[in-house]
């Protein structure tokens, strides 16, 4: 069996251009589904996968982790960057999908079979919305507690918020208050029973991401995302060990060695790999097995398409200490339309249950997907006050 073309295909979602990947094989009827989605690099990726196709095909699709070598360290440079990782991801996602068909079974049994009966999800405030879960204004409480009781009523008993703003490398009580204000309201409205996650999106100083973890530790998060800038290792391991609230981090990572050195530092409880990003779902499940050295969770981050989502479902059924999944459901009225999975989600506790089609378990709808074409994203800045630049 040889891989014979590498496709792919463009839909446009409003705030990303989802990025599907279909890996062709000389077998009839056998390909597989990838996603290698990467806001505002859309055009970037695709050139990528492209470049990378030219190591592909002719060789057999079911020698994966050669593949993935292949792709990782030839052609001098190593695929760590970010657009060159993603394309990767996207390709050798599509491989396990043609593994899975090829022999007959869910990707997760490839890999040991099932070690739970389901997955939790978790949506973001506006039920999945991004436009509104990005700009809802973090000074405004009652919008905060309006989308926690509506994510609350359409089933999630956890959800995430971006309840913290930007801040300069140093700011006064303003900013830190305003959170509090939002995540007491979310609190208040939900009750303690709903578990809360805050993505403070990496825009912080260690120093401000540290004032912004212990003003929120009163309010019980599950977790607290991207505290401070990724870069920082010994900021992210000085404010987990100064609160109680779980540290979650790493959806930036794109290479094993930057998984070691954060968990060697102590940065995280909950590691976040992007498996569109992180080199795909062989890089994944190595992240895996080294997070369990360090007993550290898995709650992959996951905004993207639906491909990305079916993989982090098949990914977690896998994994033991997978704690949750996150989920967009509602962003573009044609995300369901451009996918039949075999993945079904009980709506009234909101968990993902296995499937038994082989593979991912899915397949695309290239009518629908052509009927939303690419569109450039647009730009988001975050400027302070005096109009420098902030981290987006």
């Amino acid at each position: 069996m040889k891989i014979t073309a590498v496709q792919t295909f463009v839909c446009n979602a409003v705030m990303r251009n989802w990025v599907f990947v279909r890996v062709q094989t000389d077998q009839p009827g056998l390909y597989g589904w990838g996603e290698a989605t990467l806001e505002w690099h859309t055009r970037s990726v695709v050139g990528a996968i492209d470049d990378l196709a030219d190591l592909v095909i002719g060789e057999d699709p079911l020698r994966i982790e050669h593949l993935w070598q292949m792709m990782f360290r030839q052609h001098f440079w190593h695929g760590t960057g970010i657009v060159r990782s993603t394309a990767i991801s996207g390709i050798d996602i599509a491989l396990w999908d043609i593994a899975g068909k090829h022999f007959g079974v869910p990707c997760h049994r490839l890999w040991g079979g099932p070690v739970r009966d389901h997955i939790r999800l978790y949506c973001h405030l506006g039920g999945g919305r991004m436009r509104d879960f990005y700009e809802t204004p973090v000074d405004n409480a009652a919008r905060f507690a309006e989308l926690a009781r509506e994510a609350v009523e359409n089933g999630y008993g956890a959800f995430k918020s971006m309840a913290i703003p930007p801040t300069q490398v140093a700011e006064g009580n303003r900013a830190v208050a305003a959170a509090e204000r939002a995540v007491g309201a979310m609190r208040e409205a939900v009750g303690d029973d709903i578990d809360i996650m805050v993505d403070a999106h990496a825009r912080q100083s260690p120093s401000m991401g540290r004032r912004f973890a212990e003003a929120l530790e009163p309010f019980g998060l599950f977790f607290l995302e991207e505290p401070c800038w990724p870069e920082t290792l010994q900021g992210l391991a000085d404010i987990r060990a100064r609160v109680a609230t779980p540290i979650a981090t790493g959806e930036r990572l794109t290479h094993l060695s930057q998984f070691h050195a954060l968990f060697q530092a102590g940065g995280c409880d909950i590691v976040q790999p992007d498996i569109s990003h992180c080199g795909g779902l062989s890089a994944a499940r190595k992240i895996a097995a080294l997070a369990e050295v360090h007993r550290i969770g898995l709650a992959p981050h996951n905004p993207q398409g639906p491909v990305s989502t079916a993989a982090s479902i098949e990914f977690g059924l896998s994994q033991p200490d997978y704690v949750i999944c996150e989920t967009v459901s509602a962003d573009v009225p044609w995300r369901d339309e451009v996918i039949a999975a075999s993945h079904s989600v009980d709506k009234v506790r909101r968990l993902a249950l296995p499937g038994d089609a082989p593979g991912l378990g899915i397949e695309l709808d290239l009518d629908a997907i052509a009927r939303h074409p690419f569109e450039q994203e647009a730009p988001q800045r975050v400027l302070y006050a005096d109009g420098s630049v902030g981290d987006w």
